[in-house]
């Protein structure tokens, strides 16, 4: 797991500039229909639209390039170019996933030519490890709980050689996610708060640390599946979570992991706001079909609870100076076989 250590707004610039070639600068949509709804100006940013269906690619492709080219300047200079064309011996890859982040890291391996293996719960959405083999990656189902994917992620690596890419402690990952914060500040400059969606907080983190540079007195929200406990962890400035690490029980697959990580979690303290949006699955699944039925976009439940917040009361209750909102729609990775209604 990577050290603590500070990820800056030149270590994200820096991400952006590795990544963009591969990724898509998402859109960022508007809807009057909403907007009159809520009070207020929403701007979508839409991740769904990403590479592999969700943010994670940023973080992943920043990942495994950084962790090539790091190998790659390490080596004897007769060797590079060889190593470069091929890459026989820089370490594959590895990690555990409720899904997105294993596409992700799938595709980002393949887009530079690093093996990838990836454990998910056995439960995982059966379009989302379809998608995982798709891009080459192997495989490997473990029990649905946070420490037989660690396990069993950790197995793999020892055995196969290969280097660990956690899904959110990770300054790599959290300064490829932080890329959305930057291109949404360019496309919504006047944004006075953005809700996101919160699992590990990799995402969450690196456009906190990114928004924030930029525009100091912005806010940002948490958005959590019901069961999380972020407010009163963030309220009582120590992480409140109970031992072992657990998963809420939420029909959104993506935010399902309890705790923050040890590294997401100072960040988060320092510059997330201590109210945080706490979402069940019933309204998770009203911001899906709004999406669906009057955006036309396809958004898995972790985005429909982004939606959910700011149409909630919670919202309607806040500063009415707080005009302008953004709303990550975090991935569109949905089963249209299996939706939640």
């Amino acid at each position: 797991m990577a050290a603590p250590a500070r990820v800056t707004l030149a270590d994200i610039y820096r991400a952006h500039e590795r990544i963009l070639p591969y990724i898509h600068m998402t859109p960022v949509f508007t809807n009057s229909t909403f907007d009159k709804r809520i009070g207020r100006n929403a701007f979508f940013k839409a991740e769904n639209l990403q590479k592999t269906g969700s943010f994670k690619a940023r973080g992943a492709l920043n990942a495994v390039s950084n962790l090539r080219d790091t190998y790659i300047s390490a080596r004897p200079v007769s060797t590079v170019i060889a190593l470069k064309e091929r890459n026989p011996d820089v370490p594959g890859v590895v990690t555990h996933s409720t899904g997105n982040h294993g596409q992700a890291l799938a595709w980002a391996a393949k887009t530079v030519g690093l093996r990838c293996a990836v454990i998910v719960p056995h439960d995982t959405p059966q379009v989302k490890k379809d998608a995982i083999s798709s891009y080459g990656a192997e495989l490997v189902l473990c029990e649905p709980t946070p420490q037989s994917r660690q396990e069993t992620c950790d197995k793999i690596a020892k055995e196969q050689g290969l280097e660990f890419i956690p899904p959110f402690d990770y300054n790599d990952v959290i300064a490829g996610q932080g890329t959305i914060a930057m291109e949404l500040l360019k496309q919504a400059p006047d944004l006075d708060a953005i809700l996101v969606p919160v699992s590990g907080g990799g995402m969450s983190s690196g456009i906190a640390i990114a928004a924030k540079a930029i525009k100091p007195g912005i806010k940002i929200y948490l958005v959590e599946a019901e069961g999380k406990m972020c407010e009163k962890s963030l309220r009582a400035g120590e992480r409140l979570w109970p031992n072992p690490p657990q998963f809420v029980d939420t029909i959104a697959d993506a935010i399902r992991t309890q705790q923050l990580g040890h590294v997401t979690w100072p960040i988060l303290l320092n510059h997330a706001e201590k109210d945080v949006f706490s979402v069940n699955d019933e309204d998770m699944i009203k911001g899906m079909k709004f999406a669906f039925q009057r955006m036309k976009l396809v958004i898995e439940a972790a985005s429909g609870a982004a939606v959910a917040a700011a149409m909630s009361d919670k919202l309607a209750g806040m500063d009415k100076e707080m005009k302008n909102i953004g709303v990550i729609l975090c991935g569109g990775n949905v089963d249209i076989e299996k939706l939640p209604w």
